[in-house]
């Protein structure tokens, strides 16, 4: 059998993990400042922006491709 490979660049990584990994690049003010939502601007957190992303697809496609811009820039890892 094959396996079946996924052209889309999103596979396997989840909304807490991209959370993570923007907040420790950018910091949560400049998050705010590129993505101007509530939960990244007052009293910032993971668990808060899971909750209004996961409700929130508008909000969670502007996330998802700010992350998608960080990998794409982003310079390899040695």
């Amino acid at each position: 059998m094959t396996h079946a490979s996924t052209n889309d660049p999103l596979h396997g990584v989840t909304l807490e993990m991209i959370l993570q990994e923007l907040s420790a690049h950018y910091g949560w003010a400049e998050l705010g400042r590129r993505i101007d939502i509530r939960c990244f601007n007052f009293d910032p957190s993971v668990k808060s922006s899971l909750q209004f992303l996961r409700r929130t697809p508008w909000a969670r496609a502007k996330v998802e491709e700010l992350y998608l811009y960080y990998r794409r820039t982003a310079p390899p890892a040695s």
